[in-house]
């Protein structure tokens, strides 16, 4: 079998893209940080949890905190790295709002706004371009590949 294109992408789902893994770092983003309410609110087994729970905290995107010594009781609290990854559950959530769920849309967000103040506005995420500010669109990009023996279609012809 061929080597498949080195990818970030495949890299980043081989930790995130495991059923239930993408759902517990939402929770944790919303602030649900207990195992009962994670289990709860993503639906996954105990013990499928209890091992997504370990790996993400092993790869460190979710640290464990003790909120009870008797008996012994933790918290999962995203880490810097966890936290990186908010923009993907923004985006997901907004492209299954558009293609999915149309008006029946189980949640909004509202953005306070820069300042932090009340009474923001609904959070509609686009991607842009951290050094010159524009939206990012498709037509835009050029792929350039960086891994050895690979072109923009596959692998180099020798």
């Amino acid at each position: 079998m061929k080597e498949a294109r080195p990818c970030s992408i495949a890299n980043t789902l081989a930790l995130v893209g495991e059923k239930y893994s993408l759902l517990v770092l939402r929770e944790v983003s919303l602030g649900a940080t207990r195992f009962d309410q994670l289990a709860r609110n993503t639906g996954a087994p105990r013990d499928v949890l209890t091992t997504r729970l370990k790996r993400l905290v092993e790869a460190g995107l979710l640290r464990k905190v003790a909120y009870s010594e008797r008996p012994p009781r933790f918290e999962y609290r995203p880490t810097r790295a966890g936290l990186e990854l908010e923009p993907v559950l923004l985006t997901l959530m907004a492209w299954g709002d558009r293609h999915l769920t149309g008006d029946d849309r189980p949640m909004v967000l509202e953005h306070a706004g820069g300042d932090g103040s009340l009474g923001g506005h609904e959070l509609v995420p686009v991607v842009t371009c951290a050094e010159c500010g524009e939206e990012v669109r498709h037509d835009d990009l050029t792929p350039h590949p960086l891994a050895p023996g690979w072109t923009v279609t596959g692998p180099a012809t020798a």
